[in-house]
């Protein structure tokens, strides 16, 4: 059916889910009871979280609660008799475990862990899918019982099997979908512009730190050699979105890699109400913002993609722009699949020049002069009849070659607020790119110019319309295209030196370092997460976009990241907040750790919530 055709109907749809939307996003109260910045020993060891929501002026006590932990063993989820699996386990193509340097099972716990987590329904039977943030990475699908109360209770587990697309790779954020699936993401894919077997000198593939970490890991999953000509291949099945659907009711599941939807840092992909436009954020330095409209509703496979140009209005604070698309073309997961599956290389998609002046960033005629993540300045030209699949295969670079903008910090989480229709982004950190005239602008256009870097970061807004042309001319088939982009929440440097709150150096009263994002329908609120060394101990932020105020609802222990505060609605009359605290002590203050289990990281929810409607 041609796709045109098909999104008149889908955008005939759209008016009644629009009207549907919109009432349900009637002005309601809700306020949730803050708590304190931690300042003991005792409160920067816990998870704290929030015991009260006022709900149109009711009080409701809710509060954090465990799910599961790396290294927990439960019953192995379809499983008999007394087999049991470990929570977090990571494991090859066979379904045996990868194991640690001393043969140890290779758990996917401190210096990472586990990240989002989907609550998805098969029939009347309740699971929870959580992607692992390793590399190679997991999912695990949880089989959970929900009491009378709305308390839900871990039962059996189960890992993904990822083998039918070589593994999975640095899982980080991710969705729910409208239809029922979890939709994962592959962050920090191998940088295969440098991984070149033919170098003399191939210092990324011998550098110990990423080759142990992210090439032999590949290898060792798909139990092949460990050889560089392996290694420039095998890294194209890694950096796309993952998606998993459960199946039965004792986890039986499917996996799909979207190969349409491009290949770089996803941190995550999101799926704006009409169910074919989706938002994918790029977690890097010197990174892109994309866009992908597929051609059928519920159905990932085939597409256009585009990336985001910023047309800077004003470098002040954040910063504000016009947003114009780049159509990066239309592609099916079919295809771009079948030319992995040949060895598709860098080499076989763009031809690589010196440059004729490096501390000028300019190339030889015919050579377009880019600088991205993570291959910094590059002098580069598209192969004949390349286009396709350098769309897919080296996205960012591709869309750089298009005019797109590839100066972005670290592009986190995504969510949306229908009765406005701004999509929300949040940016970890505004610098380098990011700065005007910064040290990661040699050999880009440098299209943003802020005046002054801020390494708190802030959450953007962006304003969606339809009936939009692309940079082309040509309309977008969507009617959630991004317009424009401007700080909604920004975060604060501060200086504590002296004080009891010395180790923070962002506003404590203030987001630092933004990172996952979920918005509450109908109450015009915004939860923020962190990922931050801003603050001694990560938050959790509700922001009520009526008043402009923050409060802090949940705080995580020394050197946690917060990751996964993803809002359900209604899983049987009840809401729920997700919220993994992800590697504790794994990034600060290490010898804070007292107990064998402080390190593991802790998968929960803080609710629950009655019916939010």
């Amino acid at each position: 059916m041609n796709r045109y055709f098909v999104w008149h109907l889908s955008a005939l749809a759209l008016l009644f889910n629009g009207a549907a939307a919109m009432a349900d996003e009637r002005e309601l109260s809700l306020a949730f009871t803050g708590i304190s910045v931690p300042l003991t020993l005792e409160e920067k060891r816990a998870i704290r979280a929030t015991t009260q929501v006022a709900i149109n002026g009711i009080n409701y006590p809710i509060g954090y609660h465990d799910l599961l932990r790396t290294n927990q063993v439960l019953p192995l989820l379809g499983g008999s008799g007394d087999q049991t699996e470990i929570f977090g386990l990571l494991k090859n193509n066979a379904g045996q475990p990868l194991r640690e340097e001393d043969g140890s099972p290779l758990v996917c716990t401190n210096g990472s862990g586990p990240d989002h987590t989907s609550l998805l329904k098969y029939g009347s039977t309740l699971f929870a899918v959580t992607q692992l943030e390793c590399s190679v990475g997991g999912a695990y699908i949880t089989k959970l019982q929900q009491a009378a109360d709305g308390s839900l209770t871990a039962v059996a587990t189960r890992s993904v099997d990822f083998s039918n697309v070589l593994g999975t790779y640095v899982n980080c954020a991710g969705m729910t979908t409208p239809w029922n699936t979890h939709l994962g993401s592959e962050e920090y894919e191998p940088p295969m512009a440098i991984l070149n077997p033919l170098a003399a000198d191939n210092a990324w593939f011998n550098d110990p730190t990423w080759h142990d970490a992210h090439i032999q890991a590949i290898a060792d999953y798909n139990q092949v050699p460990n050889t560089a000509e392996n290694a420039a291949y095998l890294g194209y099945y890694f950096g796309w979105i993952p998606e998993i659907r459960v199946t039965s009711n004792t986890g039986e599941h499917r996996v799909t890699k979207h190969f349409a939807l491009g290949r770089f840092a996803h941190e995550l992909a999101y799926v704006m109400p009409d169910q074919r436009t989706v938002y994918l954020s790029d977690d890097g330095t010197n990174v892109g913002l994309f866009m992908f409209v597929a051609d059928r509703v519920r159905n990932l496979s085939s597409g256009t993609l585009y990336a985001a140009r910023w047309d800077q209005t004003s470098g002040a604070g954040a910063g504000t722009a016009n947003i114009t698309w780049v159509n990066l073309g239309h592609a099916t997961d079919a295809e771009i699949r079948a030319a992995v599956d040949a060895k598709t290389t860098f080499d076989d998609l763009f031809e690589r020049a010196d440059p004729l002046d490096a501390t000028a960033g300019t190339c030889p005629n015919g050579f377009i002069s880019t600088n991205t993540y993570d291959e910094g300045f590059l002098c580069t030209r598209l192969q004949p009849g390349k286009a396709k699949l350098a769309s897919r295969l080296e996205t960012r670079l591709y869309a750089a070659h298009l005019g797109a903008t590839t100066e972005f910090r670290k592009e986190e989480g995504l969510t949306y607020n229908a009765a406005d229709r701004v999509l929300y982004v949040a940016m970890s950190e505004l610098r380098y790119g990011m700065e005007d005239n910064g040290a990661r602008d040699l050999g880009g256009p440098n299209h943003i110019r802020l005046a002054q870097a801020n390494k708190c970061g802030a959450v953007y807004g962006m304003d969606v319309r339809r009936l939009i042309k692309d940079s082309g001319g040509k309309w977008i088939s969507s009617n959630y295209v991004a317009i424009n982009m401007s700080g909604v929440v920004v975060g604060s440097p501060k200086d504590y030196s002296g004080t009891e709150l010395a180790e923070n150096t962002c506003d404590v009263d203030q987001i630092s370092q933004p990172d996952n994002l979920s918005y509450l329908p109908g109450y015009k609120t915004l939860i923020i997460g962190e990922d931050t060394s801003g603050h001694q101990n990560d938050a959790v932020w509700s922001y009520d976009l009526n008043t402009a105020h923050l409060t802090r609802i949940a705080t995580t222990p020394y050197g946690a990241e917060t990751t996964s505060p993803f809002w359900h609605k209604n899983i049987n009359g009840f809401g729920y907040l997700t919220l993994v605290t992800q590697h504790p002590y794994g990034e600060s203050d290490e010898d804070q750790a007292v107990a064998p289990d402080d390190k593991e990281s802790h998968v929960g929810y803080i609710g629950p919530f009655p019916r939010l409607d």
